[in-house]
């Protein structure tokens, strides 16, 4: 096994090339690797448990993630995410890095002095990601037509800081927000990924909204969420809503 030492600050690409091969299957969906030490009940925290939140139909559509935890991640200016065994400084600190590997979706976590709950967003932030980019077009088309609905009626706020710069850039340089630019595929990209994150986060977790004065109105975002509950239902036993606990 290579010491730490072997391991400072090798980018997250060659992280993954080194290691590809001890990489523990999970499902014929999933592998994972981790240089960090996993207890039985750190496995079922940080990858059973979330996983087998995820709704059947993404799962499906889902195929060679690898997973990979290390201590932690550093994002050097203008250079890809390298793994490091010693605290980076906060100016330079990431806490994930996705890309593609040999066409297999790759997700590094750096798990050292993360509380378990901010893993899980950022695991299904990626999970989002990953959907949006390669999940069948015509099967999220819905989604988008919603958001056109939104910006015919003036729906103010988003769910992230990332999705409301990118309406409010969408809103100021094009007169028609609905049509089919590259303004609003950015938007709507990010916007899908944001409330896609929120509702399988919700799956797995009881998490809560912070509300303010960017935040999307909670109709809206009872909508939003019940179309990708059509699109991608829970597992069975798993539930989204309130009414749903209590049946």
């Amino acid at each position: 096994m290579p010491t730490p030492a072997d391991l400072a600050k090798l980018g997250v690409q060659e992280f993954v090339k080194r290691f590809r091969q001890e990489m523990v299957p999970l499902s014929n969906r999933f592998a994972y690797f981790s240089v960090v030490p996993l207890a039985e009940d750190d496995v079922k925290e940080y990858l059973e448990d979330p996983i087998a939140a995820l709704p059947p139909v993404l799962q499906t559509a889902l195929s060679g993630v690898c997973i990979l935890f290390v201590p932690y991640l550093e994002k050097p200016g203008g250079g890809s995410e390298v793994v490091t065994f010693d605290p980076p400084a906060e100016t330079v600190r990431a806490l994930s890095a996705s890309f593609t590997s040999d066409g297999d979706p790759v997700l590094v976590f750096a798990i050292k002095d993360q509380e378990v709950a901010d893993y899980h967003y950022f695991f299904y932030r990626a999970i989002a990601g990953i959907t949006t980019e390669h999940f069948r077009p015509e099967k999220l088309a819905a989604y988008y037509a919603l958001l056109r609905e939104e910006l015919k009626d003036h729906i103010h706020g988003e769910l992230e800081e990332e999705g409301w710069k990118l309406k409010q850039a969408l809103l100021q340089r094009q007169t028609d927000a609905r049509r089919d630019t590259k303004l609003f595929r950015s938007y709507a990209r990010q916007s899908l990924i944001d409330t896609l994150t929120l509702y399988l986060h919700g799956i797995c977790c009881d998490i809560d909204v912070e509300s303010g004065p960017r935040q999307l109105p909670s109709r809206n975002l009872r909508q939003r969420l019940e179309l990708l509950h059509d699109i991608f239902p829970p597992p069975d036993s798993y539930a989204v809503f309130p009414e749903e606990l209590k049946g």
